[in-house]
């Protein structure tokens, strides 16, 4: 007989005896009949507690290795998405680098290009007097030497006299 129905029999047993005159709590039973069935029992129990320890200890190291396998995945996942937040802020990093670089070497670019404007304006500038100069003193001889060509035109058969620059 299973435990269980022992036990239930036990109760029956107990629910059906006669209560002991001027008692709620007190009742008669056959103390043979209930040593007899509680020793049944006693019998019963040790394989049947063993086979229940047996089952909550394997339980318990079904339920610690999940618990161990649940620990190693969070760990994973953690360490996972640490990397993944590190990988992130070092591309964040590396593309505000990369634009600051960017912004840097174009000003430095704008920068360099105004100087050689303004150099090869001066330049230019430089050149343009030169040259204005030089035109000025190239008109001037032609002047000069127009004028003394009309001079010795004019001033008859002279041409031996050197002419003077």
């Amino acid at each position: 007989m299973d435990p269980l129905d022992r036990i239930d029999e036990i109760i029956a047993i107990l629910e059906t005896a006669r209560s002991v005159p001027m008692s709620r709590n007190n009742c008669m039973v056959d103390r043979g009949e209930m040593i007899g069935i509680l020793d049944e029992l006693r019998a019963e129990l040790p394989g049947d507690l063993r086979r229940a320890a047996a089952l909550l200890e394997e339980r318990d190291k079904i339920m610690d290795a999940g618990k161990r396998e649940a620990d190693r995945i969070i760990s994973e996942g953690e360490a996972e998405h640490a990397r993944l937040v590190s990988v992130n802020e070092i591309t964040v990093s590396a593309e505000h680098e990369g634009a600051r670089i960017v912004a840097e070497a174009r000003a430095e670019a704008q920068r360099l290009r105004e100087e050689v404007d303004d150099y090869v304006d001066t330049a230019l500038a430089n050149f343009e007097q030169f040259l204005t100069r030089a035109l000025a003193s190239i008109e001037r001889g032609r002047d000069k030497m127009h004028a003394l060509r009309e001079i010795g035109n004019f001033g008859g058969e002279d041409t031996e006299r050197p002419l003077t620059f």
